[in-house]
């Protein structure tokens, strides 16, 4: 049988490769993204993993295989605690934000699987961690380093350890569905789609400085 992380990346690749054409990104990736847009971008990125780091403590809570615990509180800890020390260096002047459509959207279709089954609730985390490693293999592999203000960012994403933990959670899910049954299976890689779509929302929004209409 194909390796259901297989099937999931083929039937999202459409919106990955939307994803690669975002401005926000191919502007980041040349140096010449406004501080504004990326200020933006990790002030909700921070709101964000507030809440996906709980939900991925969530999911090591109801996982039964004692090694993917610890794997999955090793994301939700030091991992997590990786990303926000990178955002520290930028936000340090920031008030806290409210969180936008696209954040708020995100963060709660997360924390509402916690009534699915664990393995659609882990495939819902997986696309943060997979397309981030996707996309910062690109951006590294196209980007102009020489006086990048977001160089360090950038090789944040590409970084090995990264990729590391992006193979565990991947052949954590691949797992998860290889002993569910096949209707768990169609619905993991329903919401990897919607999770995909989100993280093209949340880059989209923060290129466009979205807030709330009213």
């Amino acid at each position: 049988m194909t390796l259901w992380s297989t099937e999931a990346w083929q039937a999202s690749q459409s919106i990955y490769n939307e994803i690669l054409q975002l401005p926000f990104l191919t502007e980041m990736a040349n140096g010449t993204l406004s501080r504004e847009r990326f200020l933006h971008y990790i002030s909700q990125d921070s709101l964000y993993l507030d809440d996906y780091s709980r939900v991925l403590a969530h999911i090591a809570s109801r996982l039964t295989d004692i090694g993917d615990v610890e794997t999955f509180l090793g994301f939700a800890g030091a991992g997590v605690a990786t990303e926000k020390s990178l955002h520290a260096g930028f936000t340090h002047n920031l008030h806290a934000a409210e969180k936008t459509p696209a954040c708020l959207f995100y963060t709660s279709l997360l924390k509402a699987q916690v009534t699915e089954d664990v393995a659609v609730e882990a495939a819902a985390i997986l696309p943060c961690f997979w397309i981030y490693q996707q996309v910062g293999r690109h951006i590294l592999s196209i980007a102009k380093m020489e006086n990048n203000p977001y160089a360090e960012w950038i090789h944040t994403y590409a970084d090995p350890a990264f990729d590391e933990a992006t193979h565990k959670a991947i052949a954590i899910c691949d797992k998860l569905a290889a002993n569910s049954t096949e209707a768990v299976r169609r619905r993991m890689t329903e919401i990897f789609i919607q999770c995909s779509r989100l993280e093209w929302m949340f880059w989209d929004s923060a290129y466009r400085l979205a807030t709330w209409p009213v």
